[in-house]
């Protein structure tokens, strides 16, 4: 079911200690996708501060790439054309969410990114994770792939 807010209303999600306030988006209600969502927000505004701070351009490029690209691929799952296609889709957000932690891992034990900054984060992809590989668990049992 989708719900349209209007510019006065403000919806939060949450994940892990942050809060994301989203006016005038539409919201799924599928947590998997709001989370995903959430997380490539806080990817970008990391990466774009951190440009500006360190001009590690490339390192963070790679986190952006990967950070941003497992929302996308579970939105893509939404249109799947069999329980194969759900599955792989959300298999590379799986692997997306896995290169994403490397590279948080990498940024951090390089003092490009700050200790509890790079925690936030990656416990954050690890609760994506967790979903992630729930769902695609439950798809196959249910599907016998």
């Amino acid at each position: 079911m989708r719900t349209k807010f209007t510019n006065e209303m403000n919806y939060e999600l949450r994940i892990t200690n942050y809060e994301l306030k989203r006016k005038s988006v539409d919201v799924m209600g599928n947590v998997v996708e709001d989370k995903s969502y959430i997380f490539a927000v806080k990817v970008v505004k990391a990466v774009r501060r951190l440009k500006e701070e360190t001009r590690e351009y490339e390192l963070l490029s790679q986190l952006l790439r990967s950070g941003t690209s497992i929302g996308a691929n579970v939105v893509e799952a939404k249109y799947a054309q069999s329980p194969r296609d759900y599955v792989s889709k959300f298999s590379i957000a799986r692997k997306e969410a896995n290169e994403a932690k490397y590279w948080l891992r990498l940024l951090a034990d390089t003092e490009i990114v700050g200790k509890k900054e790079a925690e936030n984060m990656l416990n954050d992809v690890e609760e994506l994770l967790r979903i992630i590989v729930s769902i695609i668990k439950t798809v196959k049992e249910r599907n016998n792939l």
